[in-house]
């Protein structure tokens, strides 16, 4: 983390952690350009053969402050996997991120938020906290940037952590009007970790 970012005390101030799934990919350095631009952190959960097929953008992510986690290495539904396929999918991404990004990793999320008190506990048992979300954008599906800020914006709430994807183009085209608004609005726009603060996310517990 950057010493700005740790600077932000969120039960002081007013936060959100804007949260990107499935990168690293081709549209991700275009979205670091505007948060370094407009000074601020995210939290990417990283799909570990996309950090193999890109891993200099997993590592300028990490390199300029903002939070990494556990995506699994393919994607899978982990509710519809026995236990040795959730443990592989978490530990062969986990090995790959840790060592492309040089930093431990500490967060996951489920893919698709399919989650349940054994994934919960097999992550855990990695050393994982589980962090899902408050609001999710559905970019995936909506595919318009006008529609992506105007959705950030309804869900925007003093530590909210939201939902979007950089892979999705339309996604990043709409940032730099949805980091505006939302410092506009008075808010710190911060990782999960910064989101949290002093309570440590704990391996084995769901966030929000």
């Amino acid at each position: 983390m950057s010493g700005a970012a740790a600077k932000v005390d969120c039960a002081k101030v007013k936060c959100i952690a804007l949260t990107f799934d499935d990168g690293p990919g081709k549209h991700t350095p275009a979205l670091l350009d505007v948060l370094r631009k407009e000074k601020v952190k995210a939290t990417f959960f990283l799909m570990g053969k996309h950090v193999e097929e890109f891993p200099d953008i997993a590592r300028r992510t990490a390199a300029e402050g903002h939070a990494v986690g556990n995506h699994t290495y393919g994607h899978p539904s982990l509710t519809s996997s026995n236990d040795r396929e959730v443990l592989d999918e978490i530990r062969l991404a986990q090995t790959i991120i840790e060592e492309t990004v040089d930093r431990r990793v500490t967060m996951f999320r489920p893919p698709y938020g399919h989650t349940d008190e054994r994934v919960l506990r097999l992550a855990g048992e990695q050393g994982l906290a589980q962090v899902m979300w408050t609001g999710t954008t559905l970019d995936w599906k909506v595919r318009d940037a006008r529609r992506i800020k105007a959705t950030v914006l309804r869900l925007a709430r003093r530590d909210g952590v939201i939902l979007m994807h950089d892979v999705v183009p339309q996604t990043v085209k709409a940032m730099p009007a949805i980091v505006k608004e939302l410092k506009k609005r008075g808010y710190h726009l911060v990782t999960v970790p910064t989101l949290v603060g002093g309570r440590k996310l704990a391996a084995g517990v769901s966030y929000p």
